[in-house]
């Protein structure tokens, strides 16, 4: 009983100041806010009931981990068993490739258009690999270090995710804004 309430008051510590960044992250990824709350409840659980064995210094990584794999293995299950393909140049669709043919930077054309409802079909239009980095770096503010420990990639794969991705969120706001 001991153990129970010292595992609650670790998880609460640890763990619940991290719900909003991991619903975040699940609705992002899962483009579907019911499904979302599914992942990250499930998510909290796994969490939970492994508690007692996190021994890192970085809980939000750990538990960010626990969510996105919670969120790939939904989206296999409503694929109908379709592998999720996370390979760079594998999901990437011709539209993706085009996109990375233009200068500006997001940030400035997102300056520029001040369209929240913009920003958010241009970040849904991204795959997810693309995606996933993106929300992660911009409006989760994780480190290189800590993406590629949520993600499990090397830092270097999640520097050229993250470039990739803006230069296609970039040419998707550019097509939107004409």
């Amino acid at each position: 009983m001991k153990a129970r309430n010292e595992d609650t008051k670790r998880f609460e510590q640890l763990i619940l100041p991290h719900l909003n960044a991991a619903h975040n992250l699940a609705r992002w990824l899962l483009r579907d806010a019911a499904a979302a709350q599914d992942v990250v409840q499930e998510s909290s659980l796994r969490a939970f009931a492994a508690i007692n064995r996190f021994v890192g210094e970085n809980a939000r990584a750990w538990f960010l981990t626990i969510v996105r794999n919670q969120c790939y293995t939904w989206l296999k299950q409503q694929t109908g068993k379709h592998y999720v393909d996370i390979d760079d140049e594998a999901a990437m669709s011709e539209k993706d490739k085009a996109a990375l043919a233009n200068t500006d930077t997001p940030e400035v054309l997102a300056e520029r258009m001040q369209n929240a409802a913009a920003m958010q079909q241009a970040l849904e239009a991204l795959s997810v690999i693309f995606r996933e980095v993106i929300i992660l770096k911009e409006l989760e503010e994780l480190s290189y270090k800590e993406i590629a420990a949520v993600t499990g990639m090397p830092i270097g794969t999640v520097m050229s995710r993250l470039a990739r991705g803006r230069e296609m969120l970039k040419k998707e706001l550019l097509r939107n804004d004409q």
